[in-house]
């Protein structure tokens, strides 16, 4: 890390850093993240028995296989920006502890700021499904995806791709709307009839996100640790409201 960030003082944010340019290997996971949901659509998997009696853990495994493949790909594609960045919040451990649980109040203000604006609520079909999993599937089976491969992958391709990288060719403004346009229309593209009011949680999700990543310099650890903090407070809360998926 430079002099200069080491003097800066705690609150102040993070000067921006370049990247390199895309790689065959940001490719090939981008690709396995669009691709392998389409190709997994067409499987005829009601025609399995097995999958009819199964609904959940057969949803289960086709999401850890898909956030799996690219959870790997990603990672050898990113992995010497992760190690730079988990160094450079090593530096200054209790800030970085304590910020985060800061952030994650933001998100969940500012969600429900959103959702307010928006008119209301709507469950979009990304939550629904999530919800379940937790009818079908034990805690321990989906915190991993949920926790580590999902935030991990999504903020590889909506983050690191759509800012840091992307901002080599377009306006980093151009970038944040991208990103996070393409965040929160991702997690309600499955929704019967789009609504404002299905996007809105997902949008002010994605605001925070997008501030996180910038405020801190292009931090992807910081962004997915944010990330993960507020899905594992999810995973806590849908398994503690129903009771009966703890006994599963």
């Amino acid at each position: 890390m430079p002099p200069t960030a080491l003097r800066r003082r705690p609150g102040d944010p993070a000067p921006g850093r370049r990247f390199g340019r895309f790689t065959p290997t940001d490719l090939a996971a981008v690709l396995l993240y669009v691709l392998l949901p389409i190709a997994v659509a067409f499987l005829p998997l009601e025609d399995s028995a097995w999958v009819r009696a199964h609904p959940e853990i057969a949803s289960y495994l086709l999401n850890l296989g898909v956030y799996g493949v690219v959870f790997i790909v990603a990672s050898i594609a990113a992995h010497a920006y992760i190690a730079r960045d988990v160094r450079i919040l090593a530096t200054r451990p209790w800030f970085t502890a304590g910020i985060l649980p800061l952030m994650l109040v933001a998100m969940l203000v500012v969600s429900a700021i959103a959702v307010a604006l928006a008119g209301g609520l709507q469950v979009s079909q990304n939550q629904e499904s999530i919800q379940s999993l937790a009818q079908g599937i034990p805690w321990w089976f989906t915190a991993p995806l949920l926790v580590i491969l999902g935030p991990f992958v999504e903020e590889y391709v909506f983050r690191h791709l759509m800012i840091g990288k992307l901002s080599r060719y377009l306006n980093r403004w151009v970038c944040y709307a991208l990103s996070l346009a393409f965040f929160a229309s991702l997690h309600t593209l499955s929704t019967a009839g789009f609504s404002i009011q299905a996007l809105a949680p997902y949008l002010g999700l994605g605001a925070v996100l997008v501030f996180a990543y910038a405020w801190t310099g292009n931090n992807l650890a910081f962004s997915i640790s944010l990330h993960a903090l507020k899905n594992l407070l999810s995973v806590i809360l849908i398994y503690a409201v129903d009771i009966s998926a703890l006994q599963s």
